[in-house]
């Protein structure tokens, strides 16, 4: 392993300074997917900040009714919130059926959205990878293709983001709270994933020095219900091959309000904004789940060897909508 040094931040305004000082210096909280990639290489900080110890732990109410929520906070502990469980189910489904039991005890929120694709030529420092190294090539393109992407993928990278949490907050209508040298700024959090385009190095729209400190959930809307969906290989500790988060609201047999994100699919959480524009204002059923599924599906490029996943999340998206919609 490569040398690197260590220190303990007293303060967010000391890691953000320190961070900013030292381009090659990286936050550390739970590590599950920092020291994994230092392990292989694929990583190689020079200064790790540990955050873990700043009071960034706490999941609050907002005034409006909304969730406040540390970006030092637990998957495990968030999952079992009790204010999570009842006003956001889908959140709490989703990070119980990513990772395992001990994974979820130290990984945390901010640590959740920054994980790493697990594409195997990124994770594999002898074969060339645009997103470790631009312009090396994306050898995936032609050849593994199976758990890659089939939406908003680039001649330069086909991966896929790996995380279940993301995606749930991407349907909520979350945001990212970051604290950097210029001070704070927030970032929706359907818009904090990039897509590859020309720069696949660049996962999300952090800039240098910023760190998360919050992420903040806006109130659930009247009478929505949600739920998280996920199809594996096997039923733990496997990243999905495709998923689905769904909120849903109905009222009088019409579809008051749809969110609808898709994992597994993208470089990002993929917010499925055509879905929902047919969903609004239709009528509760099967027909108009189906045809609004699609209208979202059309859009996909799949691989040579993965164009299953687009009958895969439809058949997941159109039944969460239909289970949602009977329990309304």
């Amino acid at each position: 392993m490569k040398p690197f040094a260590y220190l303990r931040a007293r303060s967010a305004d000391e890691a953000v300074q320190e961070s900013a000082a030292r381009p090659d210096a990286v936050f550390l909280a739970g590590g599950t997917n920092l020291v994994d990639l230092m392990k292989l290489g694929v990583e190689g900080p020079e200064l790790l900040i540990d955050i873990s110890r700043l009071p960034l732990d706490q999941v609050t109410d907002t005034a409006d009714g909304g969730l406040r929520i540390g970006a030092t906070t637990r998957n495990s502990d968030l999952a079992a919130h009790p204010a999570v469980r009842t006003r956001y189910p889908v959140l709490s489904q989703a990070l119980l059926s990513g990772a395992s039991g001990q994974l979820r005890n130290t990984a945390t929120t901010g640590g959740n959205l920054l994980q790493r694709t697990r594409c195997p030529y990124f994770q594999d420092t002898s074969k060339p990878c645009n997103k470790r190294e631009p312009g090396a090539g994306c050898p995936a393109r032609d050849s593994t293709q199976r758990d890659l992407a089939v939406l908003g993928h680039s001649e330069h990278c086909v991966a896929t983001h790996p995380s279940d949490m993301a995606v749930a907050l991407s349907a909520l209508d979350a945001t990212v709270l970051l604290h950097g040298p210029d001070g704070e700024r927030t970032v929706s959090a359907t818009a904090f994933h990039r897509l590859p385009g020309d720069t696949p190095d660049r996962d999300t729209e952090i800039r240098p020095g910023e760190l998360i400190t919050e992420v903040v959930l806006p109130p659930r809307p009247d009478g929505a219900a949600s739920l998280y969906r996920k199809a594996r290989d096997r039923a733990s500790f496997a990243f999905a091959l495709a998923s689905v988060a769904a909120v849903l609201s109905v009222r009088a047999g019409r579809i008051e309000h749809a969110a609808l994100a898709f994992g597994a699919l993208a470089h990002r959480p993929w917010r499925a904004h055509a879905a929902e524009d047919v969903l609004r204002g239709a009528p509760a059923t099967d027909e108009t789940f189906a045809r609004a599924v699609d209208a979202e599906l059309t859009a996909a490029r799949p691989l040579r060897d993965n164009a299953f996943k687009v009958g895969l999340a439809r058949n997941l998206a159109v039944d969460a909508l239909a289970e949602l919609a009977a329990d309304s």
